[in-house]
């Protein structure tokens, strides 16, 4: 079962910075979009693919400066990445974006990457936590979308072959199911998100060091002798 109200309680200023960042964007899609939740989800989608394509880059730096393995973070980012991606495909195919979204997209990817990039490069450990509440309101936002949908204020249309084909979704899945599973994908984004900012707390770098019992064992398990 997943669990959609589980919120961080901001824990220093850190937290607070990242809390901070998450409520006056949220004024500003709130303002811009009201319950235009499909041009919402479009836009929004488009800036939330961001981060996770910047952290899968900064970590396979580090790990390649720092000679460190790095536990899955780089897979789990990326991933990440493209699965925002394809919610954005999702709705595309649905919601039609008009020419000032897509202008305003251009001037919201622009700022957004140099923004969360630098970020990321000063304080990783405020940039996942910004993402862990970005997902926590983005729950939100879906929830509110599926009510506008059960009250029939948007029509329950089919899904888009291409969303049934990467959920996994039954051949005559609705829009209400997208929904649902966009929000599941953003509650697991926003557990990760989370836990890699304690991560961060418990270990101030992540990735594990790589010494020689690692060369060694690597060697064994090819059958090799290692050098005397």
């Amino acid at each position: 079962m997943i669990d959609l109200v589980r919120h961080h309680e901001a824990e220093g200023m850190s937290d607070r910075i990242a809390l901070g960042i998450t409520r006056t964007l949220r004024w500003f899609a709130d303002t811009f979009f009201a319950k235009r939740y499909g041009h919402r989800a479009i836009v929004l989608e488009t800036v939330a693919a961001v981060p996770g394509m910047v952290g899968g880059m900064m970590n396979h730096l580090k790990s390649l400066r720092r000679m460190r393995d790095d536990e899955g973070w780089i897979r789990e980012l990326l991933d990440e990445a493209e699965n925002e991606r394809m919610h954005l495909m999702a709705f595309v195919a649905l919601f039609k974006p008009t020419w000032f979204e897509r202008l305003l997209v251009l001037f919201a990817q622009g700022v957004f990457w140099n923004a969360y990039f630098v970020l990321y490069l000063f304080a990783p450990r405020t940039a996942h936590r910004t993402v862990g509440y970005f997902e926590e309101e983005a729950i939100v936002s879906y929830t509110q979308f599926l009510e506008q949908i059960d009250a029939g204020n948007f029509e329950n249309v089919a899904a888009p072959q291409m969303a049934i084909d990467y959920w996994k979704m039954s051949p005559e899945a609705k829009l209400r199911d997208l929904v649902i599973a966009v929000r599941a994908d953003e509650a697991k984004h926003r557990d990760v998100n989370h836990g890699f900012a304690a991560e961060l707390d418990r270990t101030k770098a992540p990735g594990r060091q790589l010494d020689k019992s690692d060369a060694t064992a690597d060697s064994e398990a090819k059958g090799e002798r290692p050098a005397a």
